[in-house]
């Protein structure tokens, strides 16, 4: 493909192929692991991202009106914790001149998201109140099912489509042709009294029964949660302003020990790395390429981030209330941070907003405030940028600071929260001074279920196939019979 058509593809789009084994991988799931299928995926879609010029899409390259009206934007969670992307099918109306630029808005916010959340899959509303036969426009909903059917693979976990009119049925009849088997199974068509089946009422608008206050507006661009005012460093109560220094004191020393922990136990795993990479000379076993080590690190450019993903928190059972952010600065200069939450009613983040010197790692603690309990939809944001010398780190320098720095130049990193089930805690949580490892994430998760869906479907293609043999087998069997009890009839008939 690559020798025939080299000039159709992006090279960055080439590079990236050849380096992120997870983006392989979700080509081959959402072709059931058929090597001739993804190629020929991986192909068309690389066509098409150039066609799109999809790695330079940004908001400057597309109309303003497009954000302002707010068809198209990314709001919320379902259920299952999959990130919400709404199309709000009133504000769409059909135009030819328009129709190039609202495909480009579609592929502008499936690859800002693609890039921020490293390809977590997508679950797609389609709130279609207030609709009606003005805004039925089959070739832009055509396009959006094959962005998702055929250039953003293993991306869409469901589609949700609220209150369809009577007058759309038709069409959604060839759009069901457009999906193919496996994408029908994902449409929940829905309505007031059932749409909480997929979505909780915290995340949907009151217009679908839900208690959602969120207004879409432009600017800013509504990318994520951590767009709307937030305390970064949860309610200010007086608890908080006069926290005794021996809690404080304890959280330090928590730290402390934690780390005393960490050093132990990486002391240990360097002995057994050492011991297993001798006896792994002696023997030609591959390592997978998707075993992941205990302790995961985002490496950014001004920052390294421990975890790299995920905060581990227990259910109220575990009970497990704290998690350590460890944070190391890479650069030659003072590194500003501040940590951003979600749910600041929540957590207690400390510190929230402070400097990190250059070379050196510091200990972030988020600890849930009594009577919370984490959840799959609670975020953290470490926003980094890098101060000069002369500047000072006290709280007035870093307020100032964080007023004059351009956004261009603002690390951000993200982080997801995870709820352990289980007695065996998976990262750094700070409980018993105990170090942790990582169980699953929910991509891994997502990933081994999809697998265990597919071998699912094939074994019972199989087994209809069988059934269906031996239905066709009976029906012969019983046709011979006939025929052989008939022939004997007429014998008999003959002789008599």
């Amino acid at each position: 493909y690559f020798l025939d058509k080299s000039d159709k593809y992006d090279s960055r789009d080439v590079e990236r192929l050849q380096q992120d084994d997870k983006w392989v991988e979700n080509y081959l799931i959402w072709r059931h692991d058929v090597v001739d299928d993804t190629l020929k995926m991986i192909d068309e879609s690389f066509q098409w991202r150039k066609e799109y010029t999809v790695n330079d899409l940004s908001e400057s390259v597309l109309p303003k009106w497009l954000f302002e009206i707010g068809a198209l934007f990314l709001h919320g969670y379902d259920k299952e914790g999959y990130k919400l992307f709404w199309f709000k099918v009133k504000h769409h109306t059909k135009d030819p001149k328009q129709q190039l630029d609202k495909k480009k808005l579609v592929a502008f916010w499936l690859e800002h998201y693609a890039k921020r959340d490293h390809g977590k899959p997508l679950t797609v509303v389609f709130d279609m109140a207030e609709t009606g036969i003005s805004h039925i426009d089959l070739d832009f909903v055509r396009f959006i099912v094959n962005c998702f059917k055929d250039y953003y693979p293993n991306f869409l976990t469901k589609i949700v489509i609220f209150e369809m009119p009577w007058i759309m049925n038709a069409a959604f009849k060839i759009v069901k042709g457009w999906l193919g088997p496996d994408a029908i199974s994902m449409l929940k068509f829905t309505n007031k009294s059932d749409v909480q089946e997929y979505i909780s009422g915290e995340y949907l608008p009151p217009h679908m029964g839900g208690t959602d206050s969120f207004k879409y507006s432009y600017p800013p661009l509504v990318d994520d949660d951590f767009q709307t005012p937030l305390c970064e460093n949860g309610p200010i109560t007086s608890e908080d302003e006069h926290e005794s220094k021996e809690e404080i004191d304890a959280d330090t020393k928590e730290a402390g020990e934690l780390n005393e922990a960490q050093n132990l136990n990486q002391k240990k795993m360097n002995s057994i790395e050492q011991i297993s990479k001798s006896e792994e000379t002696d023997k030609t076993e591959v390592k997978p390429k998707n075993a992941k080590k205990a302790l995961t690190t985002f490496k950014g450019p001004l920052l390294h981030i421990s975890p790299a993903e995920e905060l581990y928190f227990g259910s109220k059972e575990i009970g497990e209330k704290k998690c350590l952010i460890v944070l190391t600065n890479v650069t030659k200069n003072v590194v500003a941070f501040k940590v951003r939450t979600t749910a600041p009613e929540k957590y207690r983040v400390k510190p929230s907003n402070s400097s990190c010197e250059p070379g050196t790692s510091l200990d972030i603690i988020v600890s849930l405030h009594g009577g919370f309990a984490a959840s799959l939809q609670d975020r953290f944001l470490i926003m980094a940028a890098e101060m000069d010398q002369s500047s000072g780190a006290g709280v007035p320098e870093l307020t100032q600071f964080w007023k004059e720095v351009p956004r261009t130049k603002v690390m951000e990193h993200r982080l997801r929260c995870h709820v352990m089930e289980s007695s065996k805690p998976s990262s750094l949580t700070l409980k018993d001074n105990a170090f942790n490892i990582p169980a699953k994430t929910n991509e891994d998760l997502h990933v081994q279920l999809t697998h265990l869906l597919q071998i699912n479907r094939r074994l019972e293609e199989q087994m209809n196939r069988c059934l269906w043999f031996q239905q066709l087998s009976v029906v012969l069997s019983l046709l011979s019979v006939t025929v052989a009890a008939f022939c004997f009839y007429l014998a008999s008939a003959q002789r008599s």
